[in-house]
């Protein structure tokens, strides 16, 4: 045998990925041309990274020293696939030259179900929990309920039990029974692994934060607090392994983006490694075949006639056509007939957009203020030289970024995201003074002038509008009908398509725009709405809007839209 087989395994599929040979999306090649660019570069004096070929065998060879704990191959030993190998020898193989430590520091794997991911996870704990070597080590399984917690830890005890060597060597002791875990704790090293429910104590010191089904986290508190409970520890590693969720407005989502601009180069962090099995965009779900590019354990833990199974059903049953994508392809949504998708929509976004770069250009100011206790959206829509640019403006109430449930709006508000206005409901005159703001940099004098508009929503709009119109800035009212909204929400889906549109990165647009479902009349006229009250699309609505008008004055010439003098 191979001295560092699994190293070679591991090597060989980062090569048959990216040659073609094995069927992968763009995702996994990025991750795999990763790799072998490190490989190449770590040949060099000045790279500050190696693969220890030692560690990372070692880990794979503890892995394939564990017993299955269920179906039909329970009690056998593990065998990692090329791709499980390929995960364990990048998260264990490669260190600081400096140092020795390890490079990695978080892991963030998006695998769909019947992949084998809580394996992997309960394999990472128990690695971290005794030949990681770290006195005192603490390994927790984090989950938003105490049934998902031991999804990962279960495994992980089941394997120490059944493991009488393993359990020897590090004089491990177990609480519990097979039905319900207690904790693992080595008497040698002092270390312990157990499952956690909501998050740890403040005392913990965590070693390894294992966080299972990430996409089902309302916030980002868990993650937080394995990651700050880290510190006192030399080379931690925080793991998520999850699939595909139904809400991307929960941290999961963010968390992606910022692994797959890891990956595409967008972004530099060399202490993450991501890797997310999934379908290319100009995939076509219903065709079988590509279902075997996102399940990397296809006909080894997950069957043939299990899938096709389940893309029967998807193709006959169109209430279920989401939550199979998601669960079984790592196709995102929002739990309903999503509108757009939201792979395009992050396509577009521009982060170093300015809106004085357009000033002077033909402006729509979209405006929803259905409430002034929740969350209140001014859009501003720029048409330039055939293409759409997008501006954002949130508002909310102070008390309404506290509390735990609001964390995430705080979060926003503290980045300036979402403008916080004093008091328990949002002050208008914020607003009122944002729009003034935008006049003096805008002709929004109105159509017969050439200029730009307020596009509102009539609801809770009344007061500011009759305002703004005595003061010469005109509005257009544009009530909330298929009418109204169905063409505008196909011109923004075009264009997104197109490339032809472009918006300004606010997480919270994002948010409110991956929240909007559709509903789809007999004569494919679409309407936006929401599913549940958490999730907003104020701003989504509000852009809807303001297209609207874009769109009637673009009908109105054959030329660019006019330029304000």
């Amino acid at each position: 045998m191979i001295k560092y087989h699994h190293i070679v395994k591991a090597s060989k599929y980062a090569r048959d990925v990216v040659s073609g040979k094995i069927d992968a999306c763009v995702y996994v090649q990025q991750a795999c041309q990763r790799h072998l660019n490190n490989l190449e570069a770590s040949q060099k004096s000045n790279y500050p990274y190696k693969l220890d070929k030692d560690k990372a065998e070692q880990a794979c060879q503890f892995a394939e020293m564990m017993p299955h704990t269920k179906g039909k191959w329970s009690g056998s030993l593990l065998v990692l696939e090329p791709w499980q190998c390929f995960i364990f020898v990048n998260i264990f193989g490669w260190i600081r030259k400096v140092d020795g430590l390890r490079r990695y520091r978080e892991l963030y794997a998006e695998i769909p179900r019947k992949n084998g991911k809580s394996i992997i996870g309960a394999l990472i704990g128990n690695i971290m929990f005794s030949i990681d070597g770290e006195p005192g080590a603490e390994v927790f399984s984090g989950a938003t309920t105490e049934k998902q917690a031991h999804e990962v830890f279960r495994p992980a005890w089941l394997m120490t039990s059944k493991t009488a060597g393993y359990r020897n060597r590090f004089a491990i002791e177990l609480s519990g029974t097979e039905k319900n875990p207690g904790n693992l704790y080595s008497m040698s090293t002092a270390s312990r692994f157990e499952a956690a429910v909501g998050k740890p104590g403040d005392g913990a010191s965590v070693h390894c934060g294992l966080v299972d089904e990430y996409h089902e986290h309302k916030d980002s508190s868990l993650f937080d607090c394995f990651l700050t409970g880290m510190g006192a520890r030399e080379q931690p590693l925080l793991v998520v392994i999850t699939t595909a969720g139904t809400n991307t407005g929960y941290p999961c989502y963010a968390k992606r983006k910022q692994v797959v601009d890891i990956l595409s180069g967008q972004k530099v962090n060399e202490e993450i490694f991501g890797l997310v099995y999934t379908l290319d965009k100009d995939d076509n779900w219903t065709d079988y075949q590509v279902w075997k590019k996102a399940n990397p354990n296809y006909g080894v833990s997950i069957f043939e006639d299990f899938l096709k199974r389940q893309h029967k059903s998807a193709l006959q049953e169109p209430s279920k056509q989401n939550i199979l994508k998601c669960k079984h392809l790592n196709m995102w949504s929002n739990a309903g007939a999503s509108w757009l998708n939201m792979v395009e929509w992050e396509r577009a976004a521009d982060p170093t957009l300015n809106i004085n770069d357009f000033i002077g250009k033909s402006c729509f100011l979209g405006l929803d203020l259905a409430s002034k206790i929740d969350v209140a959206s001014l859009m501003v829509l720029v048409y330039n030289d055939g293409s759409y640019y997008l501006f954002s403006n949130h508002y909310i109430p102070e008390s309404r970024t506290e509390g735990e449930d609001n964390s995430h709006y705080a979060g926003w508000a503290h980045q300036d995201f979402l403008n916080a206005t004093p008091g328990n409901r949002i002050d208008f005159s914020h607003i009122k003074a944002d729009i003034h703001d935008f006049a003096k940099k805008f002709d929004l004098s109105g159509e017969e002038n050439g200029g730009g508009e307020v596009c509102n929503d009539p609801w809770n709009a009344q007061q500011l509008i009759t305002e703004l119109t005595q003061e010469q800035i005109a509005c257009v009212e544009v009530s909330q009908t298929v009418n109204m909204l169905s063409e505008p929400m196909k011109e923004i889906e075009a264009a997104l398509k197109d490339g032809k549109f472009h918006h300004d990165a606010n997480p919270v647009t994002t948010w409110m725009f991956g929240n909007v479902m559709c509903r789809i009349d007999k004569k494919d006229n679409v309407f936006p709405f929401k599913e549940g009250e958490q999730n907003k699309i104020d701003g989504a609505v509000a852009t809807i809007t303001a297209m609207n008008r874009a769109m009637i004055r673009k009908e109105q010439t054959s030329i660019p839209l006019p330029i304000f003098i």
